[in-house]
């Protein structure tokens, strides 16, 4: 059936904030979680984003994580392909998605299976019914048909809608398919917890009219849903606990947008190549979860951006290098299992010492691993996953926002220093959002690169080097600096092949005293950072896990401190004498030590007690806070 486009009216639908004021008192409360969760196809993800769109706009400060399922399409209704979406919504600065939420969407039955464990014993549970029929409890290994009972949750806990039929009711007349309505069901959850919140529905119009600019009907009916489920929680007051308004302490003026740590990466590149004067090259194959940076970058040609999808990894590498080679800003982006394959092309970049950023988002490992899920254990692999001595600087993000500042800054040590440099994200931080401030780029550092110098025509050679240690840059075509790179020993003096012991062993040494030399801020001390009793120690995208479990310690009237590692290689100069201030020390990591065997490595007698989880998900800070109180006990 061909589908008609919906009542013109709609586009112009707005929402008055005043109404709901009016009716009825509209708390307010300083945070809440909620996770949406449903079938891979239902639009759990859209839903979730929509929802954090519309906090940040708000002012308020907010994290999600994504949860997805490994499988590409799992059948539906089974336990395997169920998505979730967190979101953490906070008046305040919110550092984590939350262990557990407040408000639980399940679109079906095995949504509610899976997803259950991560509400709160008084979670406000949103279940659509017509997904809970005998068919769809028995794919998702329910005993009896009283689910919960049977799961042990109170009913008075539970808004429980015929979902389904009232999105059918609502677009019966638009002519559409049953497989296009049914696509718009993530609308009416996302409605419903846009009234239990007060958040403005004149956002969420504006984002679909944009999101399906294209697609107009579809927009339109994506829009009447939204207000049906407005209207559904405003007409029943459905909830024991009624609805909430989160406002926002601290407003910092600006624009402000939702970012994903991914877009944030793309947008660093784009900053850091502009400031540089370069153009921007991406060499890249997809992979979860980087593939994202791919897409993104594709879409700025008009800003001087170039990305080419290769047939494989190390065609992405080596055609990044090639492109530094030629002038340009080359970057190539992976996963763990990527990395491995591009090591190659990452050491000749280190021996013709060019400029590569290579961007690496951590999954879960080993081999396939879990593809979706995030972990931290490629450390190791950045720092020595490569033949021979081949050292290079290596940085990690520490939320989705800050990988923009990670990505300017990583082009800036590589472009300045003439050297690959690994930038560390993870699953976490890369599919996560929060709230991005727009930046001012005339307050960012200047990137020079340092090209050959104008009175050394006729006498420079490939390796001579400029004052910090760096080799000059000679870009191709310039006239008089013709020269020859490769992936064999040169001879520090003329840049000529060379077997010679001695020059090897300088060469080598000049190489790793230019990155050991490469200057990184101080390592920062948070909270009792003077006579903290305990040291928390973590790197990259635990950030926010790791601040929260000190600050619930620290309410408790606990001394303790928090040092966490943006830059890795080089180590902040003051590292070991941070680490061996304190008497217990506790490093904090998604793998099974690795951060703690670098540290140990750099700085004679630290001894620290590990805390180590893989399971593919972000730490739980509960789960912390009580190891660390047990360290603090001991």
């Amino acid at each position: 059936m061909t589908q008609q486009p919906l009542n013109p009216n709609l586009s112009s639908l707005a929402y008055d904030s005043n109404t709901m004021a009016d009716q009825i008192e509209v708390p307010e409360i300083d945070t809440v979680v909620v996770r949406f969760s449903g079938d891979s196809g239902d639009g759990m993800q859209l839903a979730g984003n929509i929802f954090s769109t519309v906090s940040a706009t708000a002012g308020n400060s907010i994290s999600t994580f994504p949860d997805y399922p490994a499988d590409i399409r799992a059948p539906q209704g089974s336990l395997t392909g169920v998505s979730g979406f967190q979101v953490h919504v906070g008046a305040d600065i919110v550092y984590t998605p939350g262990d557990e939420c407040d408000v639980l969407v399940c679109m079906n039955a095995a949504a509610l299976k899976t997803q259950y464990v991560h509400a709160k014993p008084n979670a406000t549970i949103i279940i659509d019914t017509d997904s809970f029929g005998p068919r769809d409890l028995e794919k998702a290994a329910f005993k009896t048909p009283d689910y919960l009972e049977e799961m042990g949750i109170d009913p008075d806990r539970v808004i429980a809608c015929t979902l389904t039929t009232m999105v059918k009711h609502c677009l019966e007349d638009t002519g559409m398919d049953n497989k296009s309505i049914l696509k718009c069901r993530n609308m009416f959850a996302l409605g419903l917890v846009c009234w239990l919140f007060d958040r403005d529905l004149n956002v969420v119009f504006n984002y679909l009219h944009e999101k399906f600019a294209k697609k107009p009907a579809v927009a339109e009916a994506n829009i009447r849903v939204v207000q049906a489920g407005y209207d559904y929680g405003h007409n029943t007051h459905c909830s024991a606990n009624n609805v909430h308004r989160i406002e926002s302490k601290h407003k910092v003026p600006g624009r402000y947008m939702d970012i994903t740590g991914n877009k944030a990466t793309a947008y660093g590149f784009i900053a850091a190549a502009e400031k540089a004067g370069l153009k921007l090259y991406l060499g890249s194959y997809p992979i979860t979860p980087a593939t994202d940076v791919l897409h993104e970058l594709a879409k700025h040609k008009s800003l001087g951006v170039t990305t080419v999808q290769c047939e494989d990894e190390i065609a992405g590498c080596a055609s990044a290098v090639g492109a530094s080679f030629a002038g340009a800003l080359g970057i190539t982006s992976t996963s763990g299992p990527g990395l491995c394959l591009k090591s190659e092309a990452i050491n000749l970049a280190v021996m013709m010492e060019l400029p590569l950023v290579v961007l690496d988002v951590q999954r879960g490992g080993p081999a396939t691993g879990l593809p979706t899920k995030s972990e931290q254990g490629d450390l190791l692999q950045a720092l020595f996953g490569r033949n021979g001595e081949s050292p290079l600087p290596v940085l990690a993000a520490t939320s989705p926002s800050d990988c923009f500042d990670a990505a300017y800054e990583a082009c800036k040590m590589a472009v300045e220093h003439m050297t690959p440099v690994i930038l560390l994200t993870d699953g976490f931080v890369a599919n996560g959002s929060g709230a991005f401030r727009l930046p001012d780029l005339s307050q960012y550092p200047d990137i020079r690169p340092p090209y050959v110098p104008e009175e050394l025509r006729g006498q420079w050679t490939p390796y001579m080097r400029t004052a910090d240690g760096s080799r000059y840059w000679a870009v191709p075509g310039r006239e008089g600096f013709a020269h020859i790179l490769g992936g064999l020993e040169k001879d520090s003096r003329t840049g000529v092949i060379s077997t010679d012991p001695e020059n090897h062993q300088l060469m080598t040494n000049l190489r790793a005293q230019k990155v050991a030399g490469i200057p990184v801020p101080d390592l920062e001390v948070q909270g009792d950072k003077d006579d903290a009793e305990l040291l928390i120690v973590g790197f990259g995208g635990t950030f926010g896990h790791l601040h929260e479990a000190m600050d619930i310690l620290r309410a408790e009237g606990r001394k303790v401190a928090l040092a966490h590692f943006r830059h890795i290689n080089p180590l902040p100069r003051n590292t070991a004498e941070v680490l061996l201030r304190y008497p217990k020390v506790v490093v904090a990591e998604q793998n099974m030590g690795q951060l703690a065997a670098w540290l140990r490595m750099k700085v004679d007698g630290f001894c620290p007690v590990q805390y180590n989880e893989v399971k593919g998900q972000p730490l739980k800070v509960a789960g912390m806070v009580a190891s660390f109180a047990a360290i603090l006990n001991n």
